[in-house]
């Protein structure tokens, strides 16, 4: 399956956060939602998130990235996806900075010398018509929301920001695994109070400098790592004033380093994984591993 129907794709992983990077630099049509689902649907290609790359339409800028999740839809920012993308390109080019097109704007990132990739995720926003929120929240650090009883909640009161992607980070004292996350997740993600759903994150702040975090993704389900949701963790537990600017989180599939600097950009620092390549067709979502992958 090499004719002009398919293209070449990376599968590649950041802290366990799969990801499909599809090259579709040269082309002119997308990736379909009916390719991603198809490709959700397989257990070789089962992903978080697809970052398709296309090439640049604006000066500056390398290439533009637009980003699918499990479902479908369209995402404006993926962190760990981000960093795929960085390390495929810079094994292709040699290249160790590039500055990407999104949907969320446009993103810095660099390989360092260490082989792990800093990514300037950009300004958060606060504003409840930013995230978007679709009721007026003046202090956004903590909103009207509880899930369980009125009387003794399982969580409540969360923190919400946009990084690109709306965010809700629940606070909690005890470890974040003793709550089950993959029932109420689905439901705050599709509350009304959330016009474009949210994710949903848990975090227990451990110090000043540490933050456990696990995340409901937004049209994608329990996720390993979530590179946007660390960095509002980050953010929000900044601005509650639980921890400094510069914080290690911890997710289920390995740490993050994220500062949130003096001048407002959250920069993400962690690694990304090459597992295997092969061609995809990006209208329906037929794929082949390349052949010296195919039996691994």
């Amino acid at each position: 399956m090499t004719d002009d129907t398919t293209v070449p794709f990376a599968r590649m992983n950041g802290l366990g956060n799969r990801i499909l990077v599809v090259d579709m630099r040269g082309r002119s049509e997308h990736v379909t939602s009916q390719a991603a689902i198809s490709l959700a649907n397989n257990p070789q290609t089962a992903f978080d998130q697809i970052m398709a790359v296309h090439d640049p339409r604006l000066n500056g800028t390398d290439q533009r990235i637009l980003i699918l999740n499990a479902d479908g839809s369209e995402a404006g920012a993926c962190g760990n996806g981000t960093r795929c993308v960085v390390s495929a390109l810079s094994a292709e080019t040699g290249q160790s900075r590039f500055t990407f097109e999104t949907a969320a704007g446009i993103l810095n990132a660099e390989e360092t010398d260490g082989g792990q990739i800093a990514v300037d995720m950009g300004v958060p926003r606060f504003g409840w018509q930013d995230i978007p929120l679709s009721e007026p929240f003046q202090d956004t650090r903590h909103i009207e929301l509880a899930v369980g009883p009125a009387d003794d909640p399982i969580v409540h009161s969360p923190a919400v920001v946009s990084m690109g992607n709306p965010h809700a980070v629940f606070f909690v004292d005890n470890d974040v695994w003793s709550y089950e996350l993959e029932k109420f997740g689905p439901l705050v993600e599709n509350h009304p109070l959330f016009p474009e759903r949210v994710n949903v994150s848990l975090a227990h702040v451990r110090d000043k400098q540490t933050i456990d975090l696990r995340t409901w993704e937004r049209g994608v389900g329990l996720t390993e790592a979530c590179g946007s949701a660390a960095c509002a963790a980050a953010v929000s537990s900044v601005r509650r004033h639980r921890t400094v600017r510069h914080v290690t989180v911890n997710l289920p599939g390995g740490p993050l380093d994220l500062l949130w600097r003096g001048d407002d950009h959250v920069i993400m620092t962690g690694p990304a994984e090459w597992e295997w390549s092969g061609r995809v067709n990006p209208i329906t979502g037929a794929f082949m591993r390349d052949r010296e992958d195919a039996s691994a």
